[in-house]
């Protein structure tokens, strides 16, 4: 199922589809046993209080969407800041050990703007290039300390510390999705509210197709929000994107 919420489009369309059905069921059901005018006030009472309940999942959904959102786009700005701190402090070490890293560094800048560009058929060889890519960046670190271990070198192997982990809070961020029991349940309950609605109608109309349209675009919006690769919004690596025009190196 999290293989279909991984695209904000096909939630939309199985939404819509499954919510109309649930309205043609309910105005089925309407024809079959028709709702007496003295049940009727019990029923709006259950019918309202379903569609508040549907507007506060679908509320709450949308609020951890939003935190997921805001906290992919802090933790790109976080490991571009751990990159160039890392970057400036390769001073510290000796010249062919400072070069060096600053090589890895720009190359590692780069991956990781790939990574926040790239396709889903991308991501798996991203990530192994990354992986290879660190074990490199610790090997030069290491292999420029001193038997003395000077807290200069301590601050440097630090800031290669936060580097790394830096990417590690990253990719369990993007991993961070609203759970599939959230989903089933806002499903389940707009599924509700439409064979209500259907079910309530006096009679049978184009404007009962609001209900299922207006629900299905939130869940659309929700989808792609909490979606880091599919739909429309994502997160842009603006701050890495500077930062590799920062530590550029320099033309002759």
């Amino acid at each position: 199922m999290m293989d279909t919420l991984v695209n904000p489009f096909v939630v939309f369309a199985v939404a819509l589809a499954t919510q109309w059905l649930a309205l043609w069921a309910g105005g089925r059901l309407r024809q079959v046993r028709p709702l007496e005018e003295e049940e009727r006030a019990d029923f709006d009472l259950i019918r309202a209080a379903a569609l508040t309940l549907l507007g506060l999942i679908i509320g709450f959904s949308f609020a951890m969407a939003v935190s997921r959102y805001d906290q992919r786009k802090n933790l790109e700005e976080a490991e571009a800041n751990a990159i160039g701190t890392e970057y400036v402090r390769a001073d510290l070490l000796p010249a062919e050990s400072a070069m060096k890293m600053r090589d890895l560094l720009r190359k590692y800048v780069g991956l990781r703007i790939a990574f926040y560009l790239a396709r889903r058929d991308q991501v798996d060889s991203i990530n192994a290039d990354t992986g290879k890519l660190q074990n490199e960046l610790w090997s030069a670190v290491v292999s420029a300390l001193t038997p003395q271990r000077t807290a200069v070198e301590a601050l440097v192997v630090a800031g290669m510390n936060d580097v790394l982990n830096a990417q590690g809070y990253t990719q369990a961020a993007w991993w961070n999705r609203i759970p599939v029991a959230a989903w089933s349940l806002m499903g389940l309950i707009a599924i509700a509210c439409n064979l209500l609605f259907g079910y309530g109608a006096r009679r049978t109309s184009y404007a009962s197709l609001v209900l299922p349209v207006i629900v299905s675009a939130a869940f659309l919006l929700i989808a792609d929000i909490d979606s880091p690769r599919a739909g429309i919004i994502h997160v842009s690596p603006i701050n890495l994107i500077a930062l590799s025009q920062t530590i550029r190196p320099l033309s002759n």
